[in-house]
This record gives C-alpha cells, structure tokens and sequence, in this order.
C-alpha cells in the first residue's frame, strides 16, 4: 500500500516558538516547519527566509512586531524553494538579497518549485492565492555581502560556502555574537531535503567551511535552535546522513541494482536514527533519486514538476 503522498496528509497546525537569541536576534521554530529568523540594526531589520505565502509571512512579522516596530531594509533568501522564497512581499524589504546562483535558479526553475512544493506540502501554503508571483531578488552575491548593522551592533555576514542543498545556499553569520542561520545546510533533528543537492561537496568541504565559523548558537533550516556543543552535533548530524546515503547508493551502483534497491537500502540505514524526524519518509525518495543521478554523472539536479514528484514516489514508495 502506497504512503500518503510526500507531506500532503500532514495537515496538523505546528507549534510556533519565538526566541530571542540575543539583543535583537530573534529565531522562530515550529517543530519542524521551516525556520526565519530576523536581525535588529540601528533603525531597521534584517528578515532571514520568507515563508511560503504573504500570509503566513504576516502572522510572522505580527510576533516580530511584539519585539520591534524597525522597518525590513533586507530580506535574505538562503535558497530559491518556494516555501522560503514565496512570501516575499509581505516584507516590504528595500533589498531582496540572494547568490547569484539563487537568481538563476528562479529564473530556470522557480514555477515548477513552485508547483511541485505546493503539492508535496500543501499546509505551508497558508492562503497561496496571496502570492503575487514568483520572487526575484533584487541584489545578489557570489561569495560575501556584508550588512553594516549600525551604531554598535557590528556587522552580519552573509556568505556563501559552498554548493550544498541547492547550488546557491547562503548563511548568515553575525561574528560578535557567534549567531549562525544556516539554512537548509544544516538540519536539528529534522531530515534532509537533498533532492536539488550536491551530496559529496555538501557532506565535504561546504559543511567543512559551516564548521570553521565554530558557532555558538545555530538555526538550522528546520528544527530546534541549537547552543555550545549541540551546534558541533547538528553538523556531524547532517554530514552522517549525507554520507549513509553516498556510501549506500555508490554500492548499489557498483553492484549494477536499481534505483528502488539503493532506496530501500538506504531507508532501512537511516530509519534507526532518523526514522522518526520531521519529513523523513516525505524527503527520502527524492533524496535517493538526485543521489542516484548525481552518482551516475548527471551534473546539476533535474527539474522536479508535480508530474514528477508523483512518479518517483510512486516508484520508490509504492
């Protein structure tokens, strides 16, 4: 008997949880739905990640609004999926910043993200008629942009350190207080979404440059906000299971089996520990699918379509 379709039968409201990590560094969680957060500068804000419609963003911004009453200068977008990206005028932001890789992204491939993330995770699109269209940033980077915070807040980094989940994720990094977003590059305790990924740089040197930042305090792009010691495990977290996955499919290759071989191989590797995190059946089949490609030459992640969404599942999870 199939599965239900990826999260379409998750219609269960989560739990919203804001903290504030340090003078006007704000993080909001929801047991395993997509993180933001947001960063205080002088006289305006930073917003991180903007949900996946205007309306879910604006319940967003009326918590933040409890705290701080500054205007949104910069939305940062950490990647181009649609549950990030779609809620963007919400904010209002005088810059939408991104990679430049993010820009291409949603130019090549944004309305089929669209389309396909809507299908996989309906309940995030919390009133989608209120999405205007797709959203462009307006400034994007390749390696570094620096936000000057004003006064005496210091500075916020975003950088890029590597391909990873997509091609252009970036993070967001405030120095003096040793706060990371790390978006997608990094999950606590939730499963990862690697369908758009580049599983053996991520696992390698991309979460090798997350590391040397040696954060005290992480958001990673689902899940719990981590401190000390825990933000160390987050990372080893996320490169284990990157690393169960290229060490079982390369084997299934090696040995001429089938896509359906090397997923069940890899569910029944993952499932011990991580069976029982945020979205792992959801993301599983689509993991194995990209990794399988990724093994078998296909450079750069194809374009996933509703259509295709419910072949490979059916596939992998009939």
């Amino acid at each position: 008997m199939m599965k239900p379709f990826a999260s379409s039968a998750d219609l269960t409201e989560k739990s919203q949880t804001l903290e504030v990590l340090a003078d006007g560094v704000y993080a909001l969680t929801a047991e395993g739905d997509p993180n933001v957060g947001a960063i205080e500068g002088a006289d305006f804000l930073v917003c991180f990640e903007a949900m996946a419609t205007p309306a879910a963003a604006r319940t967003w911004l009326a918590r933040l609004r409890e705290h701080t009453d500054k205007p949104v200068r910069y939305l940062v977008l950490s990647h181009y999926h649609a549950v990030r990206v779609l809620g963007a005028s919400a904010f209002e932001a005088d810059v939408i910043v991104a990679h430049d890789m993010t820009r291409a992204l949603v130019a090549e491939r944004g309305q089929q993200d669209w389309e396909s993330e809507y299908g996989r995770m309906p309940r995030l699109f919390e009133e989608p008629a209120s999405i205007p269209g797709l959203t462009h940033p307006t400034a994007t980077f390749s390696d570094r942009f620096t936000i000057d915070l004003g006064g005496d807040r210091g500075d916020l980094e975003l950088r890029y350190c590597g391909r990873g989940h997509t091609e252009g994720d970036i993070v967001a990094w405030l120095p003096r207080q040793r706060i990371l977003f790390a978006g997608d590059l990094v999950e606590a305790q939730a499963a990862l979404y690697t369908g758009d990924a580049f599983h053996r740089e991520w696992a390698t040197g991309t979460l090798d440059r997350v590391a040397a930042l040696d954060a005290q305090t992480l958001i990673g792009g689902r899940g719990a906000v981590v401190h000390g010691a825990d933000v160390g495990a987050a990372i080893s977290q996320t490169r284990d299971f990157l690393r169960v996955m290229l060490t079982e499919v390369a084997a299934v290759q090696s040995r001429g089996g089938t896509l359906k071989e090397a997923f069940e191989i890899v569910h029944t590797a993952l499932a011990p520990r991580y069976g029982g995190w945020p979205i792992f059946e959801h993301c599983l089949p689509f993991d194995v699918s990209r990794l399988w490609d990724e093994l078998s030459g296909v450079e750069r992640p194809r374009i996933w379509t509703a259509e295709r969404d419910r072949q490979v599942w059916a596939e992998l999870q009939g």
